[in-house]
């Protein structure tokens, strides 16, 4: 299992991204997971990534863009070495019902199926709404069950939903290549360690359960540079 940090942390940081990529690989950090790429030239980008040292672990895409431009997504995301890209959000609609539920895993299953055809694999990212209560089951739950494809479990905030990361990562151990490691105190991110999160027991059964990239993600930062470094520090000793 391999360290990564998702690129929104580093949101508030005011520089190109390929000085970003630099900053990430001065780090203990081995890959970074898109969130977007600006007006930034791939090439470029996959320079950048060379000569920083990383790899890239996977991109966040919204569903609109991927229905929008897929082949263009691809071939952008393609330049730079990556073949998981991951839609990272949905609204609560998209959850509200059993109907909705359905529709959902309708419209990502058929982008998967379209990423597939090319070598790419889709995945879907959790916040804490996923977790509603539909009687009997969650909608992630409803979701999982309706789909094959990956998913990538934020165990930040699925503790935060009242769920065991460690419990979700067992039941869907071949379908998590990707996980984000957050901390979370209630419903506010925080760094790793000041939160709610058994971060020790999320790390071991993401390593049971064969993930690849453990990516570090912190939604508010207040320092972004400072959680940067912490993170890298954390997840170094962490997979030691």
């Amino acid at each position: 299992m391999r360290p990564a940090i998702q690129l929104y942390t580093l949101r508030d940081l005011d520089e190109p991204l390929p000085d970003l990529l630099a900053r990430v690989g001065d780090t203990q950090f081995e890959g970074v997971e898109f969130a977007g790429l600006g007006d930034a030239d791939p090439a470029e980008i996959r320079d950048a990534l060379d000569d920083a040292g990383l790899d890239a672990a996977g991109a966040h895409v919204g569903a609109e863009a991927l229905e929008d431009d897929l082949p263009g997504v691809v071939e952008r995301y393609e330049a730079l070495g990556c073949d998981r890209i991951v839609v990272p959000y949905l609204d609560g609609s998209a959850f509200e019902s059993e109907d909705a539920v359905a529709d959902t895993a309708d419209r990502l299953s058929a982008l998967a199926d379209r990423l597939d055809d090319r070598g790419v694999a889709l995945g879907y990212h959790n916040h804490d709404h996923e977790f509603v209560d539909l009687g009997g089951r969650s909608a992630f739950e409803a979701l999982a069950d309706a789909t094959d494809f990956d998913l990538e479990l934020d165990v930040g905030w699925a503790n935060a939903a009242g769920y065991d990361p460690a419990d979700l990562l067992a039941e869907y151990s071949d379908r998590v290549p990707l996980v984000h490691l957050k901390d979370v105190a209630g419903t506010t991110p925080v760094e790793l360690g000041e939160g709610d999160l058994d971060v020790g027991a999320a790390v071991e059964a993401a390593e049971d359960a064969g993930t690849e990239w453990l990516i570090y993600e912190h939604d508010e930062p207040d320092d972004p540079a400072a959680s940067l470094a912490h993170g890298a520090e954390t997840l170094a000793d962490l997979l030691e």
